[in-house]
């Protein structure tokens, strides 16, 4: 009888926690499908530049499913620019194959397909001489998406503790009676960035500097840069928390929102590659803080990008924290009309 009664009260409080329902059954099926559509996409072709070749190379290069293109000219900022994962330049019976390397299974793909489409061929006696854009033979895929998971940290705990720390303010009545005094809302708002930022700010240094240092995560750019890009992250996770907190009336409901808006974001970081996915999906994935934020920490870490190949980035992510900030400000309205 007892737990009769217990297993009542819980279905009685559930049901009456609309929002919990909605979660709890509808979150699983938008993780689900999203899922369904990234694992479903198929990989974009190899694209391989050919110069100072002939046509039986080029035809038994296609033959091997490259995507080929002949030139007279060609240069590593163009296999850049272009996104060309190899560039095959034939010179007195001697082959030089640069890889670009931005993903190394892609980089992998091309040496085992090249193998393949040359055998046979007169030219392939020669031994193939081979160069890298970014990183080297030894290159990893952990080397390429290991920046993106020091930002995502960043930004996932950022979140959920400003969040919960500022429920707490409101559920314990804190921010109601700071707003009976004549405190305006936009001093509120930056009270709490500035006053929880600094622990972010600390946090994002001790995440930084252990993550190069002891785990030795690849750097080629600036540590500074580094530190720049992930303070905007942990700002942007700041305002985004402290604004999603507004809507949720305890720590559980407030956890409730890391599937809505942590979990997707994971999906277009970089970890699943963003070529092959769909329009659509790669129009989301511009919506979300975490896209820019890996791309420009896989482009200081791995590509050694300078401030201004990352600045596009980087004022994306200010853009990002000053409509959530925004957003906060506007949302105080609802507790005291100043």
């Amino acid at each position: 009888m007892r737990i009769a009664s217990l297993v009542t009260r819980i279905t009685r409080q559930m049901r009456r926690d609309r929002r919990t329902l909605a979660l709890f059954f509808l979150a699983p099926l938008l993780i689900l499908t999203l899922m369904y559509f990234i694992f479903d996409t198929e990989a974009s072709d190899l694209k391989i530049v050919v110069t100072g070749s002939d046509e039986a190379m080029v035809k038994a290069l296609k033959q091997a499913d490259f995507q080929v293109t002949a030139a007279e000219e060609f240069s590593e900022e163009k296999m850049i620019e272009n996104d060309t994962d190899g560039w095959l330049q034939v010179e007195n019976g001697k082959i030089k194959l640069t890889l670009l390397n931005d993903e190394p299974t892609r980089a992998k793909a091309v040496q085992m397909q090249m193998v393949h489409g040359l055998q046979g061929n007169e030219k392939n006696t020669s031994s193939i001489e081979e160069q890298y854009v970014y990183g080297d033979a030894n290159t990893k895929g952990f080397d390429t998406f290991s920046p993106m998971l020091v930002s995502f940290f960043v930004f996932f705990f950022v979140f959920l503790i400003a969040g919960i720390a500022l429920l707490k303010e409101r559920t314990s009545g804190t921010l109601e009676r700071l707003l009976a005094t004549p405190i305006k809302r936009y001093e509120i708002v930056a009270g709490y960035v500035i006053g929880y930022g600094s622990f972010a700010l600390i946090q994002t240094i001790i995440v930084v500097l252990y993550a190069v240092n002891v785990l030795d995560i690849v750097l080629v750019g600036s540590i500074w840069l580094v530190l720049l890009t992930n303070i905007l992250v942990a700002l942007v996770a700041l305002s985004l928390g402290t604004l999603l907190s507004s809507f949720a009336t305890s720590e559980f409901q407030m956890v409730q929102f890391i599937p809505l808006v942590i979990v997707p974001q994971v999906f277009f970081t970089g970890i699943f590659p963003l070529d092959g996915m769909s329009d659509w999906l790669q129009k989301i994935g511009k919506v979300m803080p975490l896209y820019y934020a890996s791309d420009a920490m896989n482009g200081i870490m791995y590509k050694g990008f300078t401030f201004n190949e990352v600045l596009l980035d980087l004022l994306i992510l200010l853009a990002f924290s000053v409509v959530f900030i925004t957003i906060n400000i506007i949302s105080l309205k609802k507790y005291r009309a100043l």
